[in-house]
């Protein structure tokens, strides 16, 4: 159990539970043990939250993004790197398991207000489990029951409709919402409005998916999009009139933001449901050491067009500012929407290296870009080794609810003034920009529109994509909302950093007075302390290209892995359907372009 805190004697009776049932669900003596009592049915429930992202898996999910430079270019998006032969995620196991609960939960030794809500809760998982296997592959067979291994036609049988699974999804995504009657304060059980908020999520990707699909993957379902939008905007609605959640603004614009990733217990009046840490019990995650380490991680790095699109503190574009082009990294993060400031190595930010405070300017044995990510990491320099953080990881929050609504709003065409105050508006309230909170905007951003969103004319889903973008970045969303979106070539874009004026001369990164980094070509020039020198020589020694250059070779932003090729292609929407899979069960067919 990833996401519940319990303890040691129940986590014994779970595993041994879970167990049984895994590998035999079938009738057996000691069935009414399990759903005779609100008990069984309790320790049974718990299994389904195996199958929700573990801290781990948060923290890597934007391993693959427009906005992410990192170590190597994913397989996935290089010319011919993928094929079905490196397919996955052809597994069902996690469904069986909740069929079997749904079948049996129908003992009437327990009161059926129970069985209700736990029905509820697995009817939920079932929605989420469906939901994850369609964004990957479309059309999938559904299955409502446990299937026998000898039962060759239900095994054997073709995928069934994208129209009929989502339908299926959203029934029991609506059976969850009004039958869930589990409350829950530490926000790690799924309740009535954990189920609304997925809900809002998993309709507008749906919807969305729908009308920027109509000419492709979802043709012939495009008539139904705004059904599915409306159902977002109406979910997302109910989760911020009836909820009891709002924003953190504990902290102040310079606070609010980061406290929300760092701290050891979810932030209960924004965060919906996390993955609770606890040192206690050895629960914990590697968040600094996959962000801070050369090797553990992918040294992931923002790119400097999706820098460029956090907003000034007037609300204006960055963009809008002349010479932005060539302005230095300490001049170009001030003034900005204080959100940056809480997301990347910036300004005074600093670390603790065993209880002395130090200032921390991005690292480039960390980052590729300059653009160095804080997000989920810890202050202290202890987490950077091993698993040790026990910052709590956020699985949905309450900004993104916000999110929800306005995009399902905006896409219907029925967002008003009112609003946008109160989502987009109180998002970049809270972030310290000052204007443009109260009022739709009118006026198209050229660079955001030229650079990510070229087909959209409208100026508030304009401003709605930035903001989601920046409220949401590091948080797994990204690859799912360009998915939907139709906009999966932005992954094929280059990675860039920030501007360097000239070779061999040392930049102060934070402005403390110290250097940080040297940029060079060919002879490294001497050594001096505390500085990082970095080779942007176009060749290495060995003749190869260097990976990391200059655009202009001795000036110019920084340019990472631009001698590997990228290629998006629509076929790339969905996944192939997994070689070995599809040679047991041929009727399957292959996704479009995979063949």
């Amino acid at each position: 159990m990833k996401q519940l805190i319990l303890s040691a004697a129940v986590m014994s009776t779970l595993a041994i539970s879970c167990k049984k049932m895994d590998l035999s669900p079938v009738a057996t003596a000691d069935k009414n043990a399990v759903f005779g009592s609100e008990k069984g049915l309790q320790l049974y429930a718990t299994s389904f939250y195996n199958d929700l992202p573990a801290a781990g898996d948060v923290v890597r999910a934007d391993n693959m993004s427009d906005y992410g430079a990192r170590t190597d270019v994913p397989t996935f998006l290089t010319a011919n790197g993928f094929t079905p032969l490196q397919g996955s995620g052809w597994s069902w196991t996690a469904l069986r398991n909740i069929n079997y609960f749904i079948e049996n939960n129908n003992n009437p030794a327990v009161p059926e207000a129970i069985r209700t809500n736990y029905q509820a809760t697995a009817r939920f998982f079932r929605a989420l489990f469906y939901f994850n296997k369609v964004v990957r592959f479309g059309d999938v067979p559904w299955y409502g029951k446990t299937i026998a291994v000898n039962d060759s036609v239900q095994l054997k049988k073709p995928r069934d409709p994208r129209s009929l699974v989502m339908d299926s999804v959203l029934s029991d995504l609506n059976y969850a919402c009004e039958n869930i009657t589990t409350t829950d304060a530490t926000r790690s059980m799924i309740t009535k409005y954990i189920a609304l908020a997925y809900k809002s999520r998993i309709c507008l990707f749906e919807g969305t998916f729908r009308k920027y699909h109509a000419a492709g993957l979802a043709n012939g379902l495009e008539s139904t999009a705004n059904t599915w939008l409306q159902q977002a905007a109406d979910a997302a609605e109910e989760v911020m009139t009836e909820g009891g959640f709002s924003l953190n603004t504990a902290g102040g614009s310079e606070q609010s933001y980061r406290q929300l990733f760092i701290s050891k217990q979810p932030i209960r009046n924004e965060i919906i449901l996390s993955n609770i840490a606890d040192a206690t019990l050895n629960v914990l995650n590697d968040a600094n050491w996959y962000w801070t380490s050369a090797t553990y991680g992918s040294r992931l790095s923002f790119t400097r067009d999706f820098v460029n699109t956090y907003l000034n503190l007037d609300g204006t574009p960055f963009t809008n500012t002349p010479g932005y082009q060539t302005m230095l990294f300490q001049e170009e993060v001030k003034g900005r929407d204080k959100r940056l400031q809480q997301t990347i190595r910036m300004g005074d930010y600093k670390r603790v290296n065993a209880g002395v405070t130090e200032a921390a300017p991005p690292v480039f044995s960390y980052t590729y870009t300059g653009y160095q990510p804080i997000k989920w990491c810890l202050d202290d320099m202890f987490y950077d080794g091993g698993t040790r953080n026990d910052n709590s990881i956020s699985l949905i929050r309450y900004a993104e609810v916000l999110l929800n609504y306005a995009e399902a709003k905006a896409e219907l065409g029925t967002i008003t003034n009112e609003d946008w105050s109160k989502t987009i508006g109180a998002l970049r309230g809270r972030a310290g920009i000052t204007g443009g909170l109260t009022s739709l905007p009118v006026t198209i951003d050229s660079y955001l529109q030229q650079n990510y969103f070229p087909a959209i004319s409208d100026p508030v889903l304009l401003e709605i994509r930035r903001e989601r973008g920046i409220e949401l970045s590091w948080e797994g969303l990204r690859y799912n909302d360009l998915i939907r979106w139709k906009r999966g070539e932005l992954l094929a874009k280059s990675w860039n950093g920030f501007y360097v004026p000239a070779l061999n001369t040392p930049l102060d990164l934070n402005e403390d007075g110290k250097m940080d980094v040297l940029f060079y070509s060919g002879t490294a020039p001497a050594a001096i302390p505390g500085v990082s020198f970095v080779n942007v020589s176009p060749k290495l020694a060995n003749g190869n290209a260097n990976p990391q250059q200059l655009a202009a070779e001795t000036s110019g932003e920084i340019r990472w892995l631009n001698n590997i090729e990228r290629k998006w292609e629509d076929k790339k929407y969905l996944y192939p359907i997994p070689t070995n899979d599809l040679l047991i069960n041929p009727a399957l067919g292959q996704n479009p372009g995979w063949e």
